[in-house]
């Protein structure tokens, strides 16, 4: 097993539980620490949570330095670089699992950050405790935990200067939740994160029926035409029968698949798509981020690269 640390107090707590515990349950436990390069001491940080937990008995302990250059901001990009340098430290050392050392808190943070931007359930549905290699196994315990894990230990945590720098949303959110928790009561981080808990059952069960969705509108659907690679036809018909929030969830499913990027599509496009099939009037196709298209056809939404036919509109 690997832990990701950054040398803050919450990875910082758990690598030290994972070098205590790995042992006594027969496993190998190893670190990696990821330098993203934003400060001119970013490689003393990195190192210096390096000898911590070489001192704290874990091996191997890799220091991997990002770039963290893609799209969506400078947040989206660090996060972006920096599971892409844990996955492939995972299968580097053919780890089990990468802990990850979210806590209760950063939970809230993100459930708040979901709320802005609008996103849906999903959003809501902040961190989950598994995914692919990763685990989060803090995500119940509060930051006062970790903090005093560490000064039981004599672990001196290094703290990030971004996390206080409002530039970032998450250091503002970060800023503002105790000022809610003192205007609305005690507990809210706790009720924050239950919220999580119940919009990732919801969104689960909706994602679920709306794959069922358009593996039938695929099914129902007609010979397909030769559109290239990566096209769909789904049949009007089966969408229409399906509630709103399903048929947009097997529309949003459809337009990934076709291609157009899942970051970049938004709920516009969505609603667009949507209309093609609920409020068919003779509109043109819908241009998708990506190059993709959605059109109708004889009882069909197609999805496909455009061939920019005359006419198309932008959704």
């Amino acid at each position: 097993m690997l832990v990701a640390c950054s040398g803050g107090p919450d990875s910082l707590a758990l690598a030290a539980a994972l070098a205590f515990e790995a042992p006594r349950a027969g496993l190998r436990a190893g670190a990696v620490v990821v330098d993203h390069g934003w400060s001119a001491g970013s490689a003393d940080v990195a190192a210096a949570a390096a000898a911590t937990c070489a001192r704290l008995g874990l091996a191997p302990v890799d220091v991997v330095r990002v770039r963290p250059d893609g799209v969506g901001g400078p947040e989206a990009a660090a996060r972006t670089a920096r599971y892409a340098a844990l996955e492939a430290a995972a299968v580097r050392h053919a780890a089990v699992a990468v802990l990850l050392g979210h806590t209760l808190h950063d939970q809230a943070e993100t459930v708040l950050l979901g709320l802005a931007r609008g996103s849906g359930a999903r959003s809501l549905a902040g961190m989950p405790a598994r995914r692919g290699p990763f685990r989060r196994p803090l995500l119940t315990l509060p930051r006062e935990t970790t903090a005093g894990a560490c000064a039981e230990q004599r672990l001196a945590p290094w703290t990030d200067p971004a996390n206080a720098d409002p530039a970032y949303a998450r250091s503002r959110v970060r800023a503002l939740l105790p000022e809610l928790e003192a205007a609305l009561g005690p507990g809210l981080v706790g009720a924050l994160a239950r919220s999580a808990d119940l919009a990732r059952e919801d969104a689960d069960a909706l994602e679920a029926l709306a794959e069922g969705l358009l593996t039938a509108a695929l099914a129902a659907g007609p010979e397909p035409e030769a559109l290239g690679p990566g096209a769909l036809e789904l049949d009007v018909d089966t969408l229409a029968t399906a509630p709103a929030a399903i048929r947009r969830r097997a529309l949003l499913a459809a337009a990934r698949r076709a291609g157009s990027p899942a970051g970049a599509l938004g709920r516009r496009h969505v609603l667009a798509l949507d209309a093609l099939v609920m409020a068919w009037r003779g509109q043109g196709a819908v241009r998708l981020p990506g190059g993709v298209s959605g059109r109708r056809a004889y009882g069909r939404l197609v999805l496909a690269p455009p061939a920019g036919p005359a006419g198309t509109v932008s959704s």
